[in-house]
């Protein structure tokens, strides 16, 4: 049977194995010293023998090793296992033993905090790129890495931008086809209010969709701007409930609710809605619906209140469309957005920028966008299936043919 010596150095530092890993602690470090121990025991007495450099001088399969260089493997013969030696090999699978109940290793690490990518363009003033993409929802995200939900990312980059002298303009894209009402009223409360607070012109650049809680995020911003192919529009809420009765009556399955009033189930995916409990839900549903209106109001100026409502039936809008009602300012590619944010700032030359977290490869003005769900795929960042197990409705600014 043969085995393996790491070549000997004068480093401390113990390490183990073929891998040659050092400076270990706490168990690790006992791991070193029965080691140590067993090589003590299987060296053989070679004091009435001559030194020689290249002789079978080699006891065991362990020794220390110079962590910054690589260890030479070399191929020796084991001596026969002593009673000291043995009681110590019994001693080193135990320790073996507790180590691999007692670690636990992270092989991904957080992603950490975002910072900063310089895209393209020079100078000294920045025009910040920020990127809304996918379902808007406060739900985390689930992955092997794990990252903040869509809320808390576009809240850290906020505040990052604030104190960040030299942004003199930000350009948010959107490709979203809504989401949550509460979601999507938050990211429009975070970025007026930072527009406020900062004084600097925000630009959106709708990309593939931007409907909805999408449409209504944009009218935070000073311009708008779609592609030619840019879906908009779907001004109008949604809720979303399942009657699963049906299906539990086919496999003989029936649930009770025991409530403290007869509308405190409403909503329940168990039994059918009565005409009074949809009335409720409507005027819910019409509360935020005219909260809806008012901040497109409030966003486009231009519209009058009942050419706002006759635009928000719900319908969708291409560019060429949207720009005709009013809806946008202009039709263009998010370079002529960048341009813009730039002559509205006053600048001629400005570096583009954005933020990014550790592990994530962005060269150009359109990285973030690919890996994104916009469309109805996204919808998976919903847990809509909770419904089903006995979830409350969702209300939705959402566009969800």
């Amino acid at each position: 049977m043969l085995s393996r010596k790491l070549k000997k150095s004068a480093n401390p530092s113990c390490s183990f194995g073929l891998f040659g890993l050092s400076r270990l602690s706490g168990l690790s470090r006992l791991f070193g010293c029965l080691v140590s121990l067993v090589n003590q025991q299987n060296k053989p007495d070679r004091s009435d023998q001559p030194d020689r450099p290249d002789g079978p001088d080699r006891p065991g399969l362990f020794q220390t090793c110079w962590p910054s260089k690589l260890c030479r493997a070399e191929m020796v013969f084991p001596q026969p296992v002593r009673g000291p030696a043995m009681f110590a090999r019994f001693c080193l699978l135990a320790v073996i033993g507790l180590q691999a109940g007692c670690i636990t290793v992270n092989l991904i690490e957080p992603s950490g905090p975002v910072k900063e990518v310089q895209l393209s363009g020079t100078g000294d003033g920045k025009v910040l790129l920020l990127d809304l993409s996918g379902v808007i929802s406060s739900q985390d995200k689930e992955g092997l890495v794990p990252q903040p939900n869509m809320l808390a990312t576009f809240k850290e980059e906020l505040t990052r931008a604030s104190k960040d002298d030299k942004i003199k303009a930000v350009v948010v894209r959107i490709n979203s086809p809504g989401g949550t009402v509460t979601a999507s009223d938050i990211l429009y409360h975070e970025l007026r209010d930072f527009k406020t607070k900062k004084k600097v012109p925000v630009i959106v650049s709708m990309m593939d969709v931007a409907a909805s809680g999408g449409y209504y995020l944009a009218m935070a911003a000073d311009s708008i701007l779609v592609h030619p192919s840019t879906v908009t529009g779907s001004i109008g809420v949604i809720m979303l409930t399942v009657n699963a009765r049906g299906l539990l009556e086919k496999v003989g399955v029936e649930a009770n609710a025991i409530t403290s009033g007869p509308r405190k189930d409403m909503g329940s995916p168990f039994r059918v809605m009565t005409a009074e409990e949809r009335g409720i839900f409507q005027s819910v549903i019409d509360s935020f619906y005219h909260r809806f209106l008012a901040v497109v109001q409030e966003g486009r100026p231009n519209l009058s209140a009942d050419q706002i409502k006759k635009l928000a039936d719900g319908r969708i809008y291409s560019g060429d469309q949207a720009k005709a009602a009013g809806l946008i300012d202009e039709i263009g590619y998010l370079d002529d957005a960048l341009e813009l944010a730039k002559k509205k700032a006053g600048l001629t030359e400005a570096l583009v920028v954005t933020y990014g977290r550790r592990g994530e490869y962005q060269n150009n003005i359109y990285s973030r966008l690919f890996g994104t769900s916009s469309g109805i795929t996204g919808l998976a960042n919903l847990d809509l299936l909770s419904m089903v197990r006995g979830g409350t409705p969702q209300f939705m600014y959402l566009w969800m043919p």
